[in-house]
């Protein structure tokens, strides 16, 4: 992650050579000139092999709609692509129907990212992401981004990353992240989602599954507006399944900040179980973080550690963890969590996790679970 923050630079119209490239050279299918040399407003583009999917990517343009058939791609090269959508013609890269598609970075030079979008107004869904050197895939300084249904995994850095300022209003919707190992630092950098070093508002994190990351399930390292992180579970992190032997991954559930930003995240009805550090941690970041109707179990630090911040914690429940349900500071506030005077704590129906890797619903939502539910309305997580 030590590649220029910089805002890139963008052109917002299409010239009639870009449209002509993207008409002629994009997988050979035509996709039609308005009489002015703009591109028409039918621009679908159907993939079936890694050479079409590359020059798809690199030549993509307002409208533009990319449709992957299913089977495994081995790019070459990091697809790449400096060009934007708007909120009207969003360029759209996506799984063709319901076939499984997988984009396989095994192929690339050693510290290649897979995918690296550089634009505004990108939809990326129904993919999976696999096997990168380095970061799986990487959006810097989107706009109105939306990213859904996405798999990434077993990557050498971070499996998905938001970064850079004008970082803005992008949707990350039911990310699965799992097994995400940085081999080259010994596991401290790899984690399920990365909001990092960046700044931008309205960005939200929905319906995630982070597990099994060699760092982090989800990291706002040096994001320096607040997030949104809701109904998304983390666990496992931090385990030295790889066999280094000067393994350093964190293992945090989820680490909201650090890196000298101060800023309020909002982190409401999410799970973190089974990490190696803890559940929810503001990692030193003294912003007035908003936690409500969060759980964490089982993990091998404190549940909730906002030792030094100004962070709001209510209706938190905290359950098995090692080092304690909780550690607040002095300007922490505190009300109606589990570990609070005269709060009643539910129990679970049930402390069996294996239900949590079923398969997503058809929609893509998070696995129906009984898992660390209680059927409390007042506290703790509602694991959907």
């Amino acid at each position: 992650m030590r590649q220029s923050m910089g805002r890139h630079r963008r052109t917002r119209t299409l010239s009639i050579a870009a449209a002509v490239a993207v008409a002629s050279g994009a997988c050979g299918v035509y996709l039609g000139l308005a009489d002015d040399g703009a591109q028409a407003a039918s621009s679908t583009v159907t993939v079936t092999s890694t050479a079409q999917l590359e020059s798809a990517v690199a030549n993509a343009s307002a409208g533009t709609v990319i449709q992957v058939r299913g089977g495994v791609y081995y790019p070459t090269k990091t697809l790449k692509s400096t060009a934007n959508g708007t909120s009207s013609a969003r360029i759209t890269l996506q799984a063709y129907g319901s076939e499984k598609v997988r984009i396989d970075g095994s192929k690339l030079p050693a510290g290649s990212w897979l995918a690296g979008i550089y634009g505004d107004h990108w939809t990326v869904q129904n993919l999976t992401w696999q096997n990168s050197p380095a970061q799986g895939f990487v959006a810097t300084s989107s706009v109105g981004g939306v990213f859904k249904n996405l798999v990434t995994a077993k990557n050498g850095d971070s499996g998905f990353t938001l970064r850079g300022d004008g970082t803005t209003d992008n949707l990350v919707q039911n990310l699965d992240s799992y097994g995400n190992y940085d081999a080259a630092t010994h596991g401290q950098n790899a984690d399920g989602i990365a909001i990092k070093f960046g700044s931008g508002t309205g960005n939200k994190v929905t319906g995630a599954r982070l597990y099994d990351n060699a760092d982090d399930g989800l990291d706002l390292w040096q994001f320096s507006s607040p997030v949104t992180v809701e109904h998304s579970w983390a666990f496992g992190n931090g385990k030295n399944r790889w066999n280094d032997a000067d393994f350093e991954g964190n293992g945090n559930g989820f680490k909201l900040g650090g890196g000298g930003a101060s800023v309020a995240h909002s982190v409401n009805n999410n799970a973190a179980w089974d990490n190696t550090l803890h559940g929810f941690t503001e990692n030193s970041n003294t912003g007035a973080i908003l936690l409500s109707r969060n759980t964490a179990y089982v993990n091998a630090e404190q549940g909730f550690y906002f030792a030094t911040g100004a962070a709001r914690l209510a209706r938190n429940l905290s359950v098995g963890n090692k080092k304690g349900a909780s550690k607040l500071g002095s300007s922490t506030v505190s009300a109606a969590n589990s570990w609070d005077s005269g709060v009643s704590v539910p129990s679970f129906k049930s402390t069996d996790a294996a239900s949590v890797y079923g398969a997503r619903t058809a929609d893509g939502s998070l696995p129906a679970t009984g898992f660390l539910t209680t059927g409390s309305t007042a506290i703790g997580a509602t694991m959907d």
